[in-house]
C-alpha cells in the first residue's frame, strides 16, 4: 500500500515539477496592448433613443450613396449572408430573407420568428432606419437577437443598404 501511495505523491509532484520548470523555460511576456482592440461609442446621455447609436445626422447616409455603388454593397454584404439571404424567395437562414427589406416593416417577414423587440419597432426600414440599424443592432433595437457587432464604416453602409435596396421588386428613390 506504500508503494502505491508513494507512486501517485510522487506522480503529481513529477507533473507540478515539469510544469513549473516548462513556465520557467518558455516564459513570455504579456503584451502592453491586446493585439484586438474593440472600438467603443460615446454616446451622449441627452440624445434621444433613435439618434444615440447613429453617427452620421437624419438623410446624410443618402448623400454618401453618390460616393459608393451597389456592387461594393454586394461585397461588403458576404459578412451579412452567414445569416441572411437576400436572393428574390430566398429562404430565412439564421436571420431572415432579405429581398425588398428596405420599404418594408421591421418584423414583418410571415415565416421568421422575431424578438418581440423587433416586432415592437415596428417602424418601416427606411434608408435612416437602415443606416442607425447597421451602425450597432442591439443598441437601434434594444432586446433584438440579432448578435451582429454592426457596420462603423459609413461608407460600408451606404454601400450596403444601396445593394439591399437594388435587392427588392420596388427599389426606394435614392434622393
Amino acid at each position: 500500500m506504500n508503494k502505491i501511495v508513494t507512486s501517485i505523491i510522487l506522480a503529481f509532484i513529477l507533473i507540478i515539477g515539469i510544469n513549473k520548470l516548462s513556465d520557467v523555460v518558455y516564459y513570455v511576456d504579456k503584451p502592453e496592448k491586446s493585439a484586438y482592440q474593440v472600438e467603443t461609442v460615446v454616446v451622449d446621455a441627452g440624445t434621444t433613443e433613435e439618434k444615440d447609436s447613429s453617427s452620421l445626422e437624419t438623410g446624410s447616409i443618402v448623400a454618401l450613396f453618390a460616393s459608393t455603388s451597389a456592387a461594393e454593397g454586394e461585397k461588403v454584404f458576404k459578412k451579412c449572408a452567414a445569416c441572411h439571404s437576400i436572393s428574390q424567395g430566398g429562404a430565412n437562414k439564421i436571420g431572415p430573407a432579405l429581398w425588398g427589406v428596405i420599404g418594408r416593416k421591421a418584423g414583418a417577414v410571415p415565416d421568421y420568428k422575431y424578438s418581440k423587440a423587433m416586432i415592437s419597432h415596428a417602424k418601416p426600414w427606411s434608408f435612416e432606419e437602415m443606416n442607425g440599424f447597421l451602425i450597432k443592432p442591439k443598441d437601434w433595437v434594444k432586446g433584438t437577437k440579432m448578435s451582429f457587432a454592426g457596420l462603423k464604416n459609413d461608407k460600408d453602409r451606404a454601400a450596403v443598404i444601396l445593394y439591399m435596396n437594388e435587392n427588392s421588386d420596388n427599389p426606394l428613390p435614392k434622393n
